[in-house]
């Protein structure tokens, strides 16, 4: 299935110098898809000149915008005052069925806010959620809510363990994957009352669900979706960040002490290797904005042009898997199940 993808060109810390490149990449390897440059028009061909790509090239469409959303800049403030900003104009050309999907880098907020109101949920929905994949033992796991909500119901919480299952079965094609809810032990009785009332719900519901794992089952691959709202979810992805960092900090630092660690680090330069690449964070760039009635992809906002190519290639998977078809399906079969009891 080809697709089309809208980006949102000015978007995240450096614009045009990484969007625009990263773009170029993935048409070369994706011969099929189109892509939509969303942004400031000289900004735009500045930068394809820049690659040497000539400006009209067959699978790659300019679409003007006037105005660009700021990194800082009020979520609401960029709603009400920025109709024709990069990011609007490419989420409304998914609204209007011109792009199979969107990717920005920009402020997440403004991203959640426009998005939310332009595109607006799937029926069955009441919170949209940010899922993103992290690297596992064995492959990588699918975690939702990564801060989107802050304050979830139990209801909520169910609503997310569908559209991550949805989710897994788009871009892994796998069938039943199964679902685990983050809890601070894997008893039933652990947790506050709204993770009690969320177990309940997932036991009662068609779900693989698994049961309760805990913050370091998350790495293990125990379950392929984790379920968590918001302030914990983000809470573990940047902990998990930095524990990262400062591990190869620590081994930057072992292997540079002295001119022994030095030709060391030599002899273990392919094991060194083969460990960056494994925890490489770029690879897994590009979290998913899931309920909405449309494919939204939110690229970290410091991503290199090899991160923001993942963040498209994300974005590609999910439309070429019928994510939305998919999580609609399933959220109106637990409500036809809800009712009959």
């Amino acid at each position: 299935m080809d697709v089309t993808i809208a980006i949102d060109a000015m978007g995240g810390d450096h614009g045009v110098c990484v969007t625009v490149p990263a773009v170029i990449s993935y048409l070369q390897k994706y011969p099929s898809d189109k892509v939509i440059l969303v942004g400031l028009t000289d900004k735009i061909m500045e930068a394809l000149r820049a690659t040497g790509m000539t400006t009209d090239h067959p699978r790659l469409i300019i679409h003007p915008a006037t105005q660009v959303v700021a990194m800082d800049e009020q979520p609401q403030l960029a709603l009400r005052g920025k109709k024709d900003s990069s990011m609007r104009v490419a989420i409304n050309l998914v609204k209007d069925g011109s792009a199979s999907a969107c990717v920005s880098a920009g402020n997440t907020g403004a991203l959640m806010a426009t998005a939310r109101y332009v595109l607006k949920t799937i029926p069955g929905i009441e919170r949209p959620a940010i899922a993103s994949f992290l690297p596992t033992k064995d492959g990588q796991v699918c975690m939702l809510d990564l801060g989107a909500n802050v304050d979830c119901s139990a209801e909520h919480l169910l609503q997310f363990a569908i559209m991550g299952d949805a989710l897994v079965s788009a871009i892994e094609h796998r069938e039943n994957p199964s679902i685990g809810l983050l809890n601070i032990g894997s008893e039933a009785i652990k947790g506050n009352e709204v993770v009690k009332r969320a177990i309940e719900l997932l036991q009662n519901s068609d779900l693989n669900f698994y049961g309760n794992v805990e913050g370091n089952d998350i790495f293990r691959g125990v379950t392929d979706v984790v379920v968590c709202d918001g302030f914990i979810g983000n809470v573990a992805l940047k902990t998990a960040e930095g524990v990262t960092k400062m591990m190869g900090g620590f081994l930057r630092e072992g292997f540079s002490r002295n001119w022994a660690t030095k030709i060391a680090a030599l002899f273990a330069l392919p094991v060194l290797l083969a460990f960056k690449k494994r925890l490489d964070h770029r690879r897994y760039n590009g979290a998913s904005f899931l309920g909405l009635k449309g494919i939204v992809v939110k690229s970290h906002g410091s991503a290199d042009i090899f991160a923001f190519q993942c963040a498209i290639e994300r974005a590609a998977e999910e439309a070429r898997g019928g994510m939305l078809s998919q999580i609609s399906e399933r959220v109106e079969k637990w409500h036809r199940a809800r009712q009959s009891n």
